[in-house]
């Protein structure tokens, strides 16, 4: 049965979010709150959690885990971007967007796309997110919290508890979640392009 802890959505208490860290890197699947919707996530090194993860959510080999991330310092670890790409990026972070970008050799393989050598980068504008970013030190693989046959990612923590409580290691109350799933913008060609409109508005990246 799944760990369940309340922490507070505007001020994380640092003693909650390191017993979340520690379940991460222990290899457990957490669900966390973001600025879109809840989210399944777990340690970028762990082939087992992230198994779990497409288990839970019925994805196909090919669906794109997207890495979450504090900020973009980490942005040049694991993508190649120009400068004006950078300063799209720099403008629209942290916030509501899923952005493809050109994977770099630091990316595992399981989380390119097969074919296209991309990956997703997402920064969240939300406390507890961040949090358990900075705390972890690194990012988590991720995806939204949509369960098989819905279309919409649950919102109440305790709806989310007693769908997945034996599925998970923890399950974090962060209050209210949307239902919009993040904004989706491939940065790979000369233009960007919508993939998928969400919560953020795109219209700085398409003008």
């Amino acid at each position: 049965m799944s760990e369940f802890i309340v922490i507070h959505p505007e001020t994380p208490q640092q003693r909650l979010i390191q017993q979340a860290v520690e379940i991460v890197r222990k290899g457990g699947v957490v669900v966390y709150p973001t600025d879109s919707a809840y989210a399944l996530g777990c340690h970028i090194g762990d082939k087992r959690a992230m198994e779990r993860i497409r288990r839970i959510r019925q994805l196909e080999d090919r669906h794109n885990f997207t890495l979450v991330c504090r900020d973009l310092s980490e942005l040049g670890t694991y993508a190649h971007v120009n400068n004006q790409c950078y300063r799209l990026l720099r403008h629209a972070t942290p916030g509501p967007f899923t952005f493809i970008l050109e994977a770099t050799s630091d990316v595992p393989r399981r989380l390119m796309h097969p074919k296209r050598k991309t990956v997703g980068l997402r920064v969240p504008d939300n406390a507890i997110a961040q949090a358990l970013l900075a705390t972890l030190g690194e990012p988590m693989m991720s995806v939204t919290l949509i369960l098989p046959g819905d279309d919409f990612p649950l919102t109440d923590p305790y709806d989310i508890r007693q769908s997945l409580e034996h599925e998970v290691d923890l399950i974090i109350d962060g209050g209210f979640c949307g239902l919009e799933p993040t904004t989706v913008i491939d940065m790979t060609t000369d233009s960007p392009e919508l993939r998928r409109q969400g919560l953020g508005d795109a219209s700085p990246f398409l003008s």
